[in-house]
């Protein structure tokens, strides 16, 4: 197989190199969503091992940890090498209308779907109106 050299995709390459700030763990592209009764996360993790996913909940702060591994070994020769060995990271605040310990996730095709059910106090509910009698000064529930 015959490469061929292209000077700018070098030079972008150490451009950005040189000019990337972000030090530590990469971000990853996320939707939130409410659909219902629960709220759906959808986070771009292309390339994720499945097993490298790690996702904690400690009180209200939910937290995603994932790591992207490159092969590596004696026989491995590189041609090109654009894509690199990282860490992501994504920490969210889930507020109070949540219930932490029925979320659950899911890995499909380089997506990760984590679904965070609202909790049974969040949720919307009728409030029975009460009348009162005037003669006899007694609360009457209204029935459904």
């Amino acid at each position: 197989m015959a490469t061929t050299y292209d000077a700018f995709r070098d030079l972008d390459r150490v451009a950005s190199a040189l000019f990337d700030t972000r030090r530590g763990p990469r971000r990853m592209p996320m939707d939130l969503y409410r659909d219902g009764d629960h709220y759906v996360l959808t986070a771009d993790l292309p390339g994720i091992d499945p097993g490298s996913v790690d996702i904690d909940v400690d009180g209200q702060l939910l937290t995603i940890r994932a790591e992207r591994t490159l092969p590596s070994g004696e026989g491995v020769k590189w041609i090109t090498r654009e894509r690199e060995a990282a860490s992501f990271l994504r920490q969210l605040n889930l507020g109070q209308g949540v219930d932490t310990e029925r979320i659950s996730a899911r890995y499909d095709n380089g997506v990760l779907s984590v679904q965070i059910p609202v909790s049974e106090k969040a949720k919307p509910r009728k409030v029975a109106v009460e009348t009162t009698d005037a003669s006899a000064r007694e609360v009457t529930p209204v029935e459904s």
